[in-house]
């Protein structure tokens, strides 16, 4: 089955697809049978017995990451600045254990890139946060105090975001300094590149994310069941994809948050090439049974290389907005959406928007250079298919109000050229930095002394 739901991805950058089964834990003495252990050196036997029940205790609130501590009340702070930055989505109150543990990680990992930095005498001046902060603010049209003041009636603080913002900065300029000068793309490799690029003239690729989940012959029916809450949660919109990806998938993508990258139907297993050619961009399917599990896929994009997307193309457009006031019922938000939606209807072209607008005392605002593709994915079905002039549905909630864009202009995009070499080195040299960056990570974690208490 597929559900439509908010585009909300950012643009891949890896490519593959592999499913990695994994096994869980349970009551005292519980025998596992698992005919199709994969190869590692670890030496696991194939019917293992797990003693004792396990409770992780990275379920405690504090831990103690190389003598800095992490508290409760820090990863409360940095989860409720996570919804503030969200729009205020919380998640559902039964997932509130899981995210905290996802946050849990988060830090530890940040405690470890800041502490690897500091090593480097690299560190971030008060000036540089405060300029951050200051961004941050004009992004949600505030002040810098009244930006604190929102921090903290939401739940979160000042000093959590400043730190949120030091993690960032100091590990992307340890990145340029130790590992981006030792990353070499050589011009031949380029070369080779820009040669299959041309040559895949035509070809589709996709641009998926997944959530897999192992099952067997004993619990097929119940992972079944929990992937079709996981889906009724993304249904809700309340939280990203990759989010739910990296808390429930058990596949190798999971730290990058399900991400697939760019690739091609003949590279899936069929079930999951099957239902990706199903989808529309923005679009979640699943249960979809694949050999071992179950998975769900997400397609944040697709593109045919070397042809023009109509998605690309750039728009003219004005915005009315009513706002409903406060106390407003769902029943008294669809009446006047509906008065709303009839009075749009007598817009003939944007010269008559102003006059239309003044009627229902609406807002209006004005856009004259966003792409198709850079609006939630209902509307970009919408936009494609609108013709100058016209406009959309209404949409919207009783909280936010109702709106509707008009179409002023279409700026069609050309047919796409082979990218230059400069263009594809750098994407190469990223992708590399991004796997030695992994790499380090990884690294900082196994030499780490972690305690929880």
């Amino acid at each position: 089955m597929t559900h439509n739901i908010r585009r909300n991805a950012r643009l891949a950058r890896l490519s593959g697809w592999v499913a990695l089964a994994a096994f869980g834990t349970g009551a005292v003495a519980q025998t596992v049978q698992d005919s199709q252990v994969p190869e590692t050196n670890l030496n696991i036997p194939a019917n293992l017995q797990i003693f004792g029940k396990l409770d992780p205790n990275v379920r405690k609130p504090t831990a103690i990451v190389n003598d800095t501590v992490i508290t409760g009340t820090d990863v409360d702070q940095r989860l409720a600045l996570t919804v503030f930055n969200n729009g205020g989505r919380a998640p559902a109150p039964e997932q509130i254990d899981e995210f905290k543990l996802q946050i849990l990680r988060q830090l530890i990992d940040e405690t470890l890139q800041i502490q690897e930095a500091k090593t480097a005498e690299i560190t971030i001046a008060s000036a540089e946060l405060d300029q951050s902060e200051a961004g941050l603010a004009k992004r949600f049209n505030m002040t810098v105090p009244q930006l604190r003041v929102a921090l903290r009636k939401a739940g979160s603080s000042e000093r959590s975001l400043r730190r949120a913002i030091e993690g960032e900065l100091v590990w992307s300029r340890y990145l340029r300094r130790k590992i981006e000068p030792f990353v070499n793309v050589g011009e031949e490799e380029v070369t080779a590149i820009q040669k299959r690029i041309e040559a895949s003239r035509g070809t589709e690729e996709y641009n998926l994310r997944e959530i897999y989940l192992s099952a067997n012959d004993g619990n097929r029916a119940e992972v079944f069941a929990k992937a079709k809450q996981i889906i009724a949660e993304i249904q809700k919109a309340q939280q990203p994809f990759e989010l739910f990806a990296r808390n429930y998938s058990e596949a190798s993508t999971r730290g990058v948050g399900g991400d697939l990258g760019w690739i091609r139907l003949v590279t899936l297993p069929q079930p999951l090439a099957d239902a990706a050619t199903q989808m529309a961009v923005g679009q979640v399917a699943g249960p979809i049974e694949t050999p071992g599990g179950f998975s769900i896929l997400y397609l944040t994009d697709k593109r045919t290389i070397g042809a023009a997307d109509p998605r690309d193309a750039k728009l003219s457009l004005k915005q009315l907005t009513v706002q409903f006031p406060a106390g407003t019922t769902q029943a008294q938000a669809q009446a006047r959406a509906a008065t709303f939606a009839k009075t749009v209807q007598s817009i003939q072209g944007c010269g008559t928007v102003e006059k239309v607008a003044a009627t229902i005392n609406a807002e209006v605002v004005d856009n004259d250079s966003i792409r198709i593709r850079d609006l939630p994915a209902p509307l970009q079905e919408i936009m494609v298919k609108l013709q100058v002039g016209q406009a959309t549905p209404p949409f919207g909630s009783p909280t936010e109000g109702v709106r509707a864009l008009v179409l002023c202009g279409r700026d069609d995009p050309q047919q796409s050229a082979v990218p230059g070499a400069a263009q594809i080195q750098g994407q190469l040299e990223q992708q590399r930095v991004n796997l030695r960056a992994q790499s380090k990570l990884r690294d900082l974690r196994r030499d780490a002394v972690i305690e929880y208490r």
